[in-house]
């Protein structure tokens, strides 16, 4: 729950830009006291993704995780850190792996910069995989939720009867496995969102260089057309397929997250340009800060609906 006293300020991908989280919460009015930065009033809200990809990814953690345990900031999972505790969790015998990911060359670009820069910390590196299993899905508060990808009440409600604290166990992790159970389809769904497969198995290569057969969805259309209506990724869709028809049955497995719906905080999507609002309740706050955009941050202060000057932000340097 909030507290009614204080305010928040939500924070999107870091993804191992430490310094720029440092001249974000300096902007913000926090300052570092005792090696961890505080504010006399405010908590600092992480939308997950701290690893991966970026120049300081272990400090960003050490950063991350030091004001969680003071009290300062709390942390949700991003699919990154999800990603990583299945890299090193072996697989149960009858899945046919050896661990919950593929030690393969796709899957190693994605986690290899976190793998190299705790190469000489590996203990350190195994206390961080521990503290993952303590970060929630998702933050329910009533007046606003945070979710790293998408909020989908079907998956939650019945996540939250068997894990009141929103986190994951061991025992959790090796269910999702099995491709298709429901644990698998919570982890893929509240971390990575919603997405189409392309028409006639066509397959898109994105800017990040990975070769994908389905694009991400938007999850608040409520009357969307065609394929251009629902696309949600920095990569726009060949034209003649964004003007493509959407059949019933597409429109029908559409989630939906409705306008009445309490504030709702992601990351996860790469937007670009001004930080904005994308309904009066819905806001993603991952721009590309590890591309060189902007580390965004949402100071929330008990209003029921978004409000543009409530966006906070600073570019990011090229030394992160």
């Amino acid at each position: 729950m909030l507290e009614s006293e204080r305010g928040y300020d939500i924070i999107g991908d870091v993804h191992g830009c430490a310094l720029t989280v440092e001249r974000l919460l300096e902007h913000m009015g926090y300052r570092k006291q005792a090696g961890v930065w505080r504010h006399p009033r405010r908590q600092a809200l992480f939308l997950g993704d701290i690893i991966d990809r970026g120049p300081r990814i272990r400090e960003a953690l050490h950063l991350v995780r030091d004001m969680v345990e003071a009290g300062s900031a709390r942390c949700i999972m991003g699919n990154h850190e999800f990603n990583a505790l299945c890299w090193a969790t072996p697989a149960p015998p009858e899945s046919g792996r050896e661990f919950m990911r593929e030690h393969n060359e796709r899957h190693l670009r994605l986690i290899g910069d976190t793998l190299q820069q705790f190469a000489a910390w590996p203990d350190e590196w195994q206390g961080f995989l521990d503290w993952f299993y303590q970060l929630p899905l998702f933050l329910d508060c009533n007046e606003i939720r945070l979710v790293h990808a998408c909020w989908d009440d079907r998956l939650i409600e019945p996540f939250r009867a068997r894990h009141p604290d929103g986190c994951i166990d061991a025992e959790y992790l090796r269910a999702a496995a099995q491709w298709g159970s429901l644990e698998s389809k919570t982890l893929d769904r509240l971390l990575r969102g919603t997405d189409m497969r392309l028409p006639d198995g066509m397959t898109m290569t994105g800017k990040d260089g990975f070769t994908r057969g389905a694009f991400r969805t938007k999850f608040w259309e409520e009357a969307p057309q065609t394929y251009g209506d629902v696309v949600f990724q920095p990569d726009a869709l060949p034209e003649d397929i964004a003007a493509l028809p959407l059949s019933a049955e597409q429109k029908q497995a559409l989630q939906i997250y409705r306008p009445g719906d309490p504030i709702l905080f992601v990351g996860h999507y790469w937007q670009q340009g001004q930080p904005h609002s994308i309904r009066p309740n819905l806001a993603c706050l991952d721009y590309s800060a590890v591309k060189y955009g902007k580390l965004v941050a949402y100071r929330w202060d008990g209003e029921l609906q978004l409000n543009q000057d409530h966006f906070v932000w600073v570019d990011v340097p090229h030394y992160a």
